[in-house]
C-alpha cells in the first residue's frame, strides 16, 4: 500500500487555510480508520493529526499529509523532567526520521506535569532536551512543536500552559525547527486574548488546533469564541501551516454533517 499512487481527493476547502481533522471529530461514528481518511479527504481535508507511523500508508492512499506526529512523550511525562530525557530523547529520532520519510513537517512533544519542578527549572530542562536534538531536525526538515494545554479544566499540573513561556521556551532553543502548537480552546481557557495573542507571537507558531469553549464541542453561537474572526486573523498574517479540528461532536448530531460545517466556518 506504501507504494501506491494516492486515490483521487477532494478538493481543498475554500479559503486561504488549509484545514486537518484530529480523529475526535468524528465521534461515536462507526467508521474504521481508513473510513475516517476517506470523510476527511472527501470534506476537503488535508491533514490528520497525532498519528504514529504505522498509519501513514494509509494517510498517503488518501492524499492526507501526517500532520503534528506523535509517539515520543506524555502529558503527564515530559520533557521538563531530566530523568526521563534519555528515553524521550532515542523515541523522538525514530519519529522525526519516520516523519521526514513519510513527508510530514511536524513532531509533537509535550513539556510534562510540574509535578514539584518549578517553571524556570522546567524551563532549563526543556531547553536542555531540546537543543541536544535540534540539529536533527533542522537536517531533516521536520519542526518539533510544544503543544500549549490549559491546566485550569483538562491537564491541571502541566507546565507549558501559557504563551509567555512557549515563547520564552522558543527564544532559548532558538531554532526554526522548535515551534508551538497553539490550541485555540487551551488558551482561551487559561488567557483569551486569542487574536492579539496569536499576532503577537505569530513567528513562533507553527500549527493551530480548534475547538469551542466551553465544552470543546463544535463551535457555534452557544460557544464565547468567533471562529471565522480567529480563522481570518490567522490567514491575514499569512499562515502557511494547517489549522486541524480537535473538537467533539455534541451528542445527537451528525459528526461529518457538523465537520463540514465547522470546516466552512474557518474557509476566510
Amino acid at each position: 500500500m506504501g507504494g501506491s499512487a494516492p486515490l483521487a481527493q477532494a478538493e481543498p476547502r475554500k479559503g486561504r487555510l488549509r484545514q486537518g481533522v484530529c480523529l475526535g471529530v468524528f465521534g461515536g461514528v462507526k467508521l474504521d480508520f481508513e473510513g475516517k481518511c476517506r470523510e476527511a479527504a472527501r470534506l476537503g481535508a488535508v491533514a490528520i493529526d497525532l498519528q504514529e507511523p504505522e498509519k501513514f500508508p494509509i494517510l498517503k492512499k488518501y492524499g492526507l499529509i501526517p500532520t503534528m506526529v506523535r509517539g515520543a512523550s506524555g502529558i503527564k511525562k515530559g520533557i521538563n523532567d531530566k530523568t526521563l530525557h534519555a528515553e524521550i530523547d532515542t523515541k523522538l529520532r525514530e519519529v522525526i526520521n519516520a516523519a521526514a520519510d513519510a513527508g510530514s513537517p511536524n513532531v509533537i512533544i509535550l513539556a510534562g506535569d510540574r509535578q514539584g519542578i518549578s517553571d524556570e527549572q522546567g524551563m532549563d530542562n526543556c531547553v536542555l532536551f531540546l537543543n541536544n536534538v535540534k540539529k536533527l531536525a533542522e537536517d531533516k526538515g521536520v519542526t518539533i512543536c510544544m503543544e500549549l494545554l490549559n491546566s485550569k479544566v483538562n491537564h491541571p499540573g502541566y507546565m507549558c500552559d501559557k504563551t509567555a513561556w512557549g515563547v520564552e521556551l522558543c527564544k532559548r532553543v532558538n531554532s526554526p525547527r522548535f515551534k508551538l502548537l497553539y490550541d485555540i480552546y487551551h488558551m482561551q481557557i487559561m488567557e483569551g486574548d486569542i487574536i492579539r495573542t496569536i499576532q503577537q507571537n505569530f513567528q513562533y507558531i507553527d500549527h493551530f488546533h480548534t475547538a469551542g469553549n466551553p465544552g470543546r464541542h463544535e463551535f457555534d453561537d452557544s460557544q464565547e469564541m468567533n471562529y471565522t474572526g480567529i480563522c481570518k486573523a490567522i490567514a491575514d498574517l499569512g499562515f502557511k501551516g494547517v489549522i486541524s479540528h480537535e473538537y467533539s461532536p455534541s451528542k445527537g448530531k451528525d459528526p461529518i454533517e457538523t465537520l463540514d460545517k465547522m470546516m466552512r466556518l474557518c474557509e476566510v
